[in-house]
């Protein structure tokens, strides 16, 4: 079950937790609390992981109900999780495959608790302000945390947005959303996302935002076919271009979609 967990150091209090190579979750320590965003896909013991980074207990919050999101909260009591996501965990965690792995290591999956836009996470000295994103998932959250001034995304805003899953909302949608949440852009620097390895520039939005309104209006001369999961092609990748003399962790820029 277990694979490698890379662990990096952002800044003093904030670490990124790389698993595998599959996806990312964050540990940012306050004064008081910790919070662990993000559990990945449950390879490694992360109660372990973080308690080797911090002695302050650890609130886990769940950006969205994707397994490799939330796989690693049977490590913990308790996660947050946003109510219009529980339908879709609860589709992941009761698979039986999964079931039968837990069962077998002997652990359980905690129960969610309910948090949405509004919601803030005093851990002493920093916060996270809690913003509905949805778009990826129905049920989506970002989390900003002004002292740091980093925005944590999840697969909301990130560099690979997939959009074609059942349960994305539509395109449309998805850029309105967005756009509400166009001011955060003022509020933060950079972005850390559910699958990077380092800090995005906060502009990352202002680039999703062109790239859908490209989607929507047809300009698709450069798209082609995406092949994921089972080696197949069943959607569309869109490229978007980010301006290079900012702070990217990747130069693989585009949307998949359902065209």
């Amino acid at each position: 079950m277990e694979k490698e967990l890379r662990i990096k150091k952002l800044r003093e209090g904030l670490f990124l937790l790389d698993e595998a190579g599959e996806a990312t979750g964050y540990l940012l320590v306050g004064e008081e609390k910790a919070c662990l965003i993000d559990t990945m896909n449950g390879y490694n013991d992360l109660a372990k992981a973080t308690a080797s980074l911090t002695d302050k207990p650890v609130v886990v919050v769940n950006t969205h109900g994707h397994p490799d999101h939330i796989f690693g909260n049977i490590y913990f009591d308790k996660a947050f999780l946003h109510p219009a996501d529980l339908k879709l965990a609860d589709m992941f965690l009761n698979d039986p495959e999964f079931q039968a792995i837990i069962k077998k290591e002997g652990l359980t999956i905690p129960p969610f608790e309910a948090i949405q836009e509004g919601d803030v996470i005093d851990l002493g000295g920093k916060t996270l302000k809690v913003y509905d994103l949805p778009g990826h998932t129905p049920g989506g959250i970002v989390l900003l945390c002004p002292e740091e001034k980093v925005l944590f995304t999840g697969d909301a805003i990130n560099h690979h947005l997939w959009l074609q899953l059942e349960g994305c909302l539509p395109m449309a949608e998805c850029r309105k959303n967005l756009e509400r949440l166009r001011f955060l852009m003022d509020e933060a620097e950079y972005i850390l996302h559910g699958h990077a390895g380092d800090f995005d520039d906060i502009s990352l939005i202002g680039y999703l935002i062109e790239g859908m309104k490209e989607i929507e209006a047809g300009d698709n001369s450069k798209d082609t076919p995406y092949t994921y999961f089972d080696g197949h092609a069943h959607a569309t990748y869109h490229p978007f271009y980010a301006d290079r003399s900012k702070r990217f962790s990747s130069k693989d820029s585009g949307i998949v979609y359902n065209a």
